[in-house]
């Protein structure tokens, strides 16, 4: 006897097309899930180190407008 068939492609193609094949949505945060714990461990202090407290802003801005004062004065 001979052997069935074991496998066929036939129509799948035109099937997927048909809705078209979409890309993955890209969504704003990607998940660290399965992500190198010592990337995501300098992540954290990265983002930690990174936030500046209104406070902060605020003497950063006085500073830079004295520097061109004296920028201005010569």
């Amino acid at each position: 006897m001979a052997k069935s068939k074991n496998h066929t492609n036939h129509n799948q193609n035109k099937k997927a097309h048909r809705n078209g094949i979409k890309r993955p949505k890209r969504y704003r945060h990607e998940s660290t899930r399965g992500v190198d714990p010592k990337f995501l461990k300098n992540l954290r202090f990265a983002k930690k180190h990174n936030l500046k407290t209104n406070q902060q802003i605020r003497v950063y801005e006085k500073r830079k407008a004295a520097r061109e004062a004296k920028m201005d004065t010569k």
